[in-house]
């Protein structure tokens, strides 16, 4: 996946500090290479790839410079062929402007187009200046090499590093998260309500932006690889495990809402009862606390063996009590979240030889109880 990174826990000082440095430096050393090939006499071009490509995620800066140098060639020849057969600026300029964007969008990703060509179309248009359209050439090549070739070795980032801290702040984050909704449900003030998108997004999406930097660590240049070293012991189950419940907490808590506010598909509501007297909510406290320590346990890479196997207990629990079709869905997100820390400790046990099966054996599909005939 494009565009998700592992977000770096460190101080705000070195979360900029670091990325501003490679900036700089990489921006000064291509200004100064073009002073000596003496393309100009202020080679901006040569400075701007800098700016403009290095972001956080440092997998995509050959894509981001070989995009920026493809939109400077076409803006180049778009911009010269123009001039050249329509001098007139009456019509020069609306010409330029709409086979810019042309090719703008056409040399673009979905969503994401190649602005670099109408960038640069408009900036050899308006700077009338004999041999300027292959300077710019020139000092956008030398920029874009000085990124793509030397930033990489400027400070690279840990991806395993990232991955751990990453999950880490989800652990810390959904801990946080299951706490509130069993305080709530345990005073009956109801379900705890979604956060602001941002933060909530973050929260679910955390996980799989840290699955992605160890694909991209494992599927890097060879040398980012040697440096990055060897993830930690368990560090890809316990990322995978995270993912995973992401997904199941996501819909857990969201079903949870919906059914405070009474507005759960197929949900009975009876007149006077709302959510915070709802009995299967209230019984929901002590097996959402175990749980929530279950998978803390898991994301540390501890034993959870034995918490699962009473979360599990308190799941049938409150299957037994509350049996109906929409308590199933309810208890749905949990049940999966239970199968996907099963599925987790048996994989320790298949890579350290001593695992065994939580409660004995798989446990029962959540469903609703057979009808009697």
């Amino acid at each position: 996946m494009s565009g998700l990174v592992a977000a770096s826990y460190v101080s705000s000082s070195g979360r900029w500090l670091r990325p501003a440095a490679r900036l700089v430096l990489c921006a000064a050393v291509s200004w100064y290479l073009c002073l000596w090939w003496g393309t100009s006499t202020a080679p901006v071009p040569a400075a701007l790839p800098a700016v403009l490509i290095l972001r956080e995620d440092m997998y995509a800066w050959p894509r981001l410079g070989w995009e920026r140098l493809t939109g400077v060639v076409v803006g180049v020849v778009l911009s010269t062929v123009v001039l050249h057969w329509v001098p007139d600026p009456s019509w020069s300029f609306p010409l330029l402007l709409v086979s810019g964007c042309a090719g703008m969008y056409l040399l673009g990703r979905p969503g994401s187009p190649n602005q670099q060509v109408l960038i640069t179309a408009l900036m050899v248009y308006a700077t009338a200046v004999p041999g300027y359209p292959l300077v710019r050439l020139e000092e956008s090549l030398v920029g874009v090499a000085v990124v793509v070739l030397l930033a990489p070795l400027l400070w690279p980032p840990d991806p395993y590093r990232s991955a751990a801290a990453g999950l880490d702040g989800y652990r810390t984050g959904v801990g946080e998260l299951l706490s509130g909704i069993t305080g709530g449900l345990e005073r009956g003030v109801g379900a705890v309500g979604p956060a602001a998108l941002p933060e909530r997004a973050r929260l679910w999406l955390g996980p799989q932006a840290c699955r992605d930097a160890l694909d991209r660590a494992a599927a890097g240049r060879p040398l980012l690889r040697r440096r990055a070293g060897l993830p930690p012991e368990g560090l890809d189950g316990r990322v995978v495990l995270a993912a995973r419940t992401a997904l199941t907490l996501q819909y857990f808590t969201q079903e949870l809402c919906e059914r405070a506010r009474g507005g759960s598909l197929g949900a009975p509501v009876e007149p006077g009862v709302d959510g915070t007297s709802d009995p299967a909510l209230r019984a929901l406290a002590p097996l959402v606390r175990v749980t929530a320590g279950a998978l803390d346990a898991a994301l540390l890479g501890e034993d959870f063996a034995e918490p699962l196997d009473r979360a599990r207990a308190l799941d049938l629990a409150h299957r037994t009590a509350h049996p109906s079709r929409h308590d199933a869905v309810l208890r749905a997100g949990i049940h999966l979240t239970h199968e996907a820390l099963a599925d987790h400790l048996r994989g320790r046990g298949a890579r350290g030889g001593g695992g065994r099966e939580p409660g004995g054996g798989t446990a029962r599909s959540d469903g609703p109880p057979p009808t009697p005939g």
